[in-house]
């Protein structure tokens, strides 16, 4: 199954997330499709010879100084929501973002819902 990418979330998206999620897909063969603005992230995919690689256009970004709740239900075509709504029709197993991460969880728990018996999501950070 696919892995959706939030190319427009992070403080260096999106050549640092699409140059990532290539490295991904070339070294470990992982099925990605790169949601976001179709034109920036086919000039980069462009720019680092990567074929093979699906986008999902997505028109809006939301940005880290978004409150979270407004972020989710004014911005309908952001790549964030965009990418959850993949996972949610079953186009996506997994949907992964650098960006704001309280608009994150608070799409997930709006779109995704809580699996049964888990009180909260969780929240991965690197060490």
């Amino acid at each position: 199954m696919k892995i959706a990418v939030d190319a427009m979330g992070g403080d260096h998206a999106p050549g640092e997330v699409i140059r990532g999620a290539v490295h991904a897909f070339r070294e470990h063969d992982l099925p990605i499709v790169l949601v976001g603005k179709e034109e920036v992230i086919r000039e980069e995919l462009r720019r680092t010879g990567a074929k093979g690689i699906e986008v999902q256009h997505a028109s809006d970004v939301v940005e880290m100084y978004d409150s979270p709740g407004v972020a989710i239900r004014k911005k309908k075509d952001s790549s964030l929501r965009v990418g959850l709504n993949l996972v949610a029709e079953g186009k996506a197993a997994s949907f992964v973002s650098a960006g704001n991460s309280g608009a994150v969880m608070a799409g997930a728990l709006l779109i995704l819902k809580k699996i049964r018996g888990v009180e909260r999501p969780a929240i991965p950070a690197t060490i």
